[in-house]
């Protein structure tokens, strides 16, 4: 498949960072997508949704783009969604509602061709077995870090690990918001390596 420009489709600062790791070149656009559940969707459907979603919104201003799409949706054992709190006070009911459960995270991810229109979609699941949190615990840790961005109501890569009992799944940046191994497979796939990019940043 003929290489095309990347473009991430979202405005995320976390995800920036997790794709320049992969020292390619890319440029960000910020979708325009009403992320509201549909009747009857499950957080893996919601996720793979979203992330498709963010892609083709982008797809008629870039033409001839590989474009990555990817949203985070958590999920409570009972099957409740976690957002992004968006306040403080939902992010202490978040945190409440996941103490001393295992909180299942699907980040989806879409990778889509827009001059052929051929597209790669995956969920990547993650599991974080929370901790039993006090109250006090709960409202210095929103109170140091403010995590309300965030499903769930955390940041892994800060302070957000030491609310973990432990962790599951085969990648951990899927949790700050973009599972790069899948990203990379689905690169390979279509012919392109980062390890191999010839016009990859330079450090």
């Amino acid at each position: 498949m003929t290489e095309r420009p990347l473009m991430l489709a979202s405005s995320s600062p976390y995800r920036r960072a997790l794709l320049a790791r992969l020292e390619l070149p890319f440029q960000c656009a910020s979708p325009d997508i009403d992320e509201t559940p549909q009747p009857g969707e499950n957080a893996e459907q919601l996720a793979t949704r979203l992330a498709e979603s963010k892609a083709r919104a982008l797809a008629a201003h870039y033409d001839n783009h590989w474009i990555i799409g990817s949203d985070q949706v958590a999920c409570l054992p009972d099957g409740t969604l976690l957002n992004k709190p968006g306040s403080h006070q939902s992010a202490v009911e978040q945190l409440r509602q996941s103490s001393g459960q295992c909180v299942q995270f699907m980040t989806g991810l879409a990778l889509l061709d827009t001059s052929t229109s051929s597209l790669q979609v995956h969920c990547e699941t993650f599991s974080v077995n929370f901790r039993d949190l006090s109250e006090a615990e709960i409202e210095a840790y929103l109170r140091r870090e403010e995590p309300y961005d965030c499903a769930g109501s955390f940041r892994m890569e800060g302070l957000g690990i030491t609310l973990f009992k432990s962790m599951a799944g085969r990648d951990p940046n899927s949790l700050i918001g973009l599972p790069l191994i899948a990203l990379i497979d689905m690169l390979r796939q279509w012919g392109r390596n980062p390890l191999l990019e010839p016009t990859a940043i330079q450090r």
